[in-house]
């Protein structure tokens, strides 16, 4: 919706203090937050860190995307990472792109109560480097943020995703990290739709509502 797609321009219009704005580096990494402030996805991009993160985020076509592993419904925080590697070849520039990406990776694992994301694919293994001070922006508007991080909503997102995950699965020869995303999305919707039921845990048990027979 517009008003999403103005939040998330805006953000990337943050300055980089250096008579820029963080959109426009042309390479970083960057990683994404559910409502929960679960890390969710990270990435990379040599080729505009701003375009990159738009194609993820306004439903246009990414590998994520596609596969149905990455529903930009969940997303509402980001944090980037700019980097300045003009002076780099791009051998070099991609050899630092993955040292940062996958240091970013191991800096989420960290912080994800599950140990997981859902990217289709982990980064290679390199060494761990000093990554920059991130920053950090909610791209939800205010006035829209309860309803979207309402666990009803979420629940029904986060299961169609599984959903449309398996069916991707079930029709393609796939890697066993996409599988193992797959589990991780599962552990995340048992998860939301746990603490959705303890809400109710206190209170009488009730009917639920029943769709009128259709004679």
């Amino acid at each position: 919706m517009a008003a999403i797609r103005a939040q998330i321009q805006s953000f990337l219009r943050t300055s980089d203090g250096n008579d820029g704005t963080i959109g426009a580096a042309q390479c970083g990494v960057y990683a994404f937050y559910d409502y929960d402030g679960e890390p969710i996805y990270i990435g990379q991009t040599y080729e505009g860190l701003g375009a990159r993160i738009g194609r993820h985020l306004t439903n246009q076509r990414t590998d994520a995307v596609a596969m149905n592993v990455l529903d930009p419904f969940e997303v509402a925080e980001i944090s980037v990472w700019p980097l300045n590697l003009a002076s780099l070849s791009k051998d070099e520039m991609k050899a630092e792109l993955n040292r940062a990406e996958y240091t970013l990776y191991m800096k989420v694992i960290a912080e994800s109560s599950f140990k997981a994301v859902l990217n289709e694919k982990k980064p290679g293994v390199t060494n761990l480097i000093r990554l920059p001070e991130p920053y950090r922006g909610k791209i939800i508007p205010e006035d829209i943020f309860p309803q979207r991080k309402h666990p009803d909503v979420r629940i029904a997102r986060r299961a169609n995703t599984i959903a449309a995950l398996a069916r991707v699965i079930s029709e393609r020869k796939v890697t066993k990290a996409l599988r193992t995303t797959l589990l991780t999305q599962a552990k995340r919707l048992e998860k939301l739709a746990a603490q959705r039921l303890a809400e109710f845990a206190q209170q009488p048990d009730e009917p639920d509502d029943q769709l009128e027979s259709i004679d």
